[in-house]
């Protein structure tokens, strides 16, 4: 079965970087998310979308107060994502999922339509 397996979380001081691994398995026709995002949850708040990428196009998605801060990025031969977070900020802390969908949601930001998920890594910004 398809699992989604994130890592590179940890502690930063503020404007420091990270930089997440989300690596898939179990995908048995390859590299074929139509997908794969990143979401962030606080604890009290809802899970919001941080970036996104389709397959098909290249098109990335970012959430407004992370532009010019966070890239997402794939390497189809190492079946994982990245998320290249710089300049970080204390508002950033979370705990930051990968997830992914079989077709491109619209809009991308909802988490009710991506199908995989992975078990979260914390990112702590001081």
């Amino acid at each position: 079965h398809v699992q989604l397996v994130e890592s590179g979380g940890g502690s930063v001081q503020a404007g420091g970087s990270l930089r997440l691994s989300c690596v898939t398995t179990g995908n048995t026709i390859g590299w074929q998310f139509d997908c794969m995002a990143w979401f962030r949850q606080v604890p009290g708040k809802e899970r919001e979308g941080v970036a996104s990428m389709s397959s098909g196009d290249g098109v990335r998605n970012y959430l407004d107060s992370v532009k010019d801060r966070f890239t997402i990025s794939r390497d189809n031969s190492k079946n994982t994502v990245y998320l290249q977070m710089n300049n970080l900020k204390i508002e950033d802390t979370a705990i930051y999922y990968c997830a992914a969908a079989n077709w491109r949601p619209v809009p991308w930001t909802m988490p009710q339509w991506y199908t995989y998920w992975g078990q979260g890594t914390q990112v702590t910004v001081s």
